[in-house]
């Protein structure tokens, strides 16, 4: 049996997430879209709570408004009222299936919230109209990868970057979707190719993912001088110390490299 290579990219990504808050002087993104974001904690306060109640009685009035909906969605979410906030935002998707802004919206938010299965059937919707941007393509290929369909995902990121060539974060997402499969020399290559264009907010995460994806191929030194470039040196340590103890169980990069030889 092949060991699955994503719960030890996803134990990983985590750690160089959490990492991304000490960067030199280059901020890590959180974009939801982008692999090993971090998503904000909830926020309430007074203000909030009355915003909150207004936007409900607002609702109450006009069931299925995008505008409405996705603001009341967004106050609950900052609440903590997270399955709430789906479930509105899935009415609204509902009400407005033939608009692709509304449903790559709120396809997007729904992946955000981590309910990738969800997501997949709103922004299959956007995507059906014809009129979707980038973003939704990107977004689709996203959720895919989480279900673990990476052929499907890819799919969806060439279409996005048809729309936007050079799309730095889709190029990331597309290089990520490879080392999710375990495709590793594919998965370098995308990011290598990610890190020759222009820069931009995402190039940390980008470098850091590269980063990741040479330590999974055992070439740690190399990993180790990519990753210094935006982490301090003790953080590129404990980053390196965990990767080589996860590559280091019995069989698990055994397994892993049989199954880059043999897809």
């Amino acid at each position: 049996m092949k060991l699955p290579i994503l719960p030890l990219l996803t134990a990983t990504l985590l750690g160089l997430s959490v990492a991304g808050c000490t960067t030199k002087g280059a901020k890590i993104e959180t974009d939801p879209m982008v692999t090993g974001s971090v998503s904000a904690a909830p926020q309430s306060s007074a203000g909030s709570y009355l915003k909150t109640k207004e936007l409900a009685q607002a609702w109450a009035q006009k069931p299925g408004d995008e505008t409405i909906g996705i603001a009341y969605a967004d106050a609950l979410t900052k609440l903590g009222q997270q399955d709430a906030a789906m479930d509105i935002l899935k009415s609204v998707s509902v009400a407005h299936a033939n608009d692709a802004v509304v449903q790559g919206t709120i396809g997007k938010q729904l992946l955000a919230a981590n309910r990738p299965g969800e997501a997949v059937t709103v922004l299959e919707r956007g995507v059906a109209s014809k009129q979707a941007d980038w973003k939704t393509y990107s977004a689709l290929g996203s959720a895919y990868d989480q279900q673990g369909q990476y052929e499907l995902a890819r799919t969806q990121y060439n279409k996005a970057l048809a729309l936007q060539p050079g799309s730095i974060s889709v190029q990331n997402n597309l290089g990520m979707s490879f080392a999710l499969q375990g495709k590793l020399p594919e998965a370098e290559k995308v990011m290598r190719m990610a890190l020759a264009q222009p820069g931009s907010a995402a190039v940390p995460r980008v470098r850091q993912n590269l980063a990741l994806i040479i330590g999974l191929q055992g070439r740690f030194e190399e990993a180790r001088k990519i990753a210094a470039a935006d982490l301090p040196p003790d953080q590129v340590d404990k980053n390196l110390a965990y990767l080589q103890q996860m590559l280091a169980k019995p069989n698990t990069w055994a397994e892993l490299s049989k199954e880059n030889t043999t897809n």
